[in-house]
């Protein structure tokens, strides 16, 4: 049991902008963020584009949970539970593919990919007659929404929309997801693996710390393969957007001589000019250098120019307390020429993918928090999270949520702790 009042301390402690190490490799902190987090809020599972038509699907996991994320034969974007409702065997054990049915293999009951059962062996001699099939389908996921073609799933009966659950995101969402009238699409698997790391460390980076890129990605900048000034993250806007939501868009400053809308071809950049809902997300748009940010707890996107844009979505699929699955995402707009997403995909590999050379900085960076995050010192040992708390709101910023005036800042940390930390200690967060 984690001691009396610790909680109530840690609180206090990240109001004041102070967390404690051992927040990030602790079994107890875990156990209570698979129940009171991974179960209640909204997840990301998948892009639409994975599972375009009818019967196609991948497993993917909520928390810990293997999911099959399917569009049923009736063109609805189902959860089911991958557990067969006789004995709980897992029922799909391929990670993609294309099925009407299910078929577990232990006894052999067989559903439909909406989910019913259908089919049980030797059903009148061992049932008599009295299964009723209708009560025994697959357990559907009570939340399964789509943002622009990303699915979230939720487990709460309780949650609000998906929509309300975004709120303020969605101007931002909006500026990577519509700038095709066709939409995105994903190129290839996502990629995946596995290190030694808390998951918060990775979500909180990507939501709040550029201040990181002058000294881990220092050598890069010298070699050429990021803008010449090694404060470039410092030029931007460090935006809250709310429910726990956070990002910071990089500008252009004077002084770097890098292309408008970063660098997109000329058919990209005149369709997001007719589909972006706002002139305001257009200027936004042809002014920015980068977009980072976390959709709360654990969606982290990134946009860049490296020199090649390129889109890469992150989940940090926890698998313990020191332990993380990295599930990577590249997507690109379905219509741009394809010349350019060759090059953009070649891009998100050699920086971002399993081996690229900012990957493996960041990920060197988390697994040292982890590693001292594990021992007896670490349970008071506290960590100065004030960075910027000097900053004054931009009033003229025109999108929603509260925005700073620089990206050296450390408020949307602070803001996804609270975030965290409410989940942690209410029995319902959305009241």
């Amino acid at each position: 049991m984690l001691e009396q009042g610790f909680l109530k301390e840690l609180g206090e402690k990240i109001e004041q902008g102070i967390a404690i190490l051992r927040i990030y490799n602790d079994p107890e902190i875990y156990e209570l963020e698979r129940k009171r987090i991974f179960a209640r809020a909204y997840i990301f599972v998948a892009h639409e584009s994975e599972i375009p038509q009818p019967g196609d699907y991948v497993v993917r996991y909520v928390g810990d949970e293997s999911y099959i994320v399917i569009r049923g034969e009736d063109g609805r974007i189902r959860a089911l539970f991958n557990a067969c409702r006789h004995r709980g065997m897992r029922l799909c054990r391929s990670e993609k593919g294309q099925a009407k049915t299910f078929l577990c293999p232990y006894h052999g009951w067989t559903y439909r990919n909406t989910g019913e059962l259908i089919g049980v062996p030797a059903e009148k001699e061992a049932y008599g007659g009295r299964l009723d099939k209708a009560k025994w389908g697959l357990y559907e996921a009570p939340h399964v929404e789509s943002y622009n073609g990303l699915i979230f799933v939720s487990l709460d009966p309780r949650a609000p929309s998906l929509k309300e659950y975004l709120g303020g995101m969605t101007w931002y969402l909006d500026l990577l997801t519509r700038r095709s009238s066709a939409g995105l699409e994903v190129i290839g698997a996502p990629q995946r693996w596995v290190v030694d790391v808390n998951w918060k460390l990775p979500a909180e980076n990507f939501s709040s710390d550029a201040y990181h890129t002058l000294m881990t990605h220092r050598s890069l900048v010298q070699l050429g393969m990021a803008p010449s000034d090694p404060q470039f993250a410092m030029y931007g806007t460090h935006i809250s957007a709310g429910n726990g939501h956070a990002l910071g868009i990089g500008f252009i400053p004077e002084h770097l001589p890098l292309p408008p809308f970063l660098g997109y071809p000329e058919p990209v950049i005149n369709a997001l000019k007719r589909n972006y809902p706002s002139e305001a997300q257009v200027q936004v748009a042809e002014k920015m250098q980068f977009w980072h940010g976390t959709v709360f707890p654990n969606l982290s996107l990134l946009n860049a120019a490296l020199p090649i844009p390129f889109l890469t979505f992150r989940v940090w699929r926890p698998m313990g307390p020191n332990r993380t699955e990295i599930w990577s995402w590249f997507l690109v707009e379905r219509d741009a020429p394809e010349d350019f997403k060759r090059r953009s995909y070649e891009t998100y590999v050699h920086t971002f993918g399993t081996s690229g050379v900012f990957e493996q900085d960041d990920v060197e960076i988390w697994r040292g928090i982890t590693a001292m995050a594990g021992g007896p010192t670490a349970e008071r040992f506290e960590l100065n999270f004030q960075l910027g708390m000097h900053f004054q709101p931009d009033p003229t910023w025109p999108g929603p949520g509260t925005a700073l005036p620089l990206d050296y800042a450390e408020r949307n940390e602070r803001v996804w702790l609270r975030e965290w930390y409410r989940y942690l200690v209410s029995e319902n967060p959305w009241q």
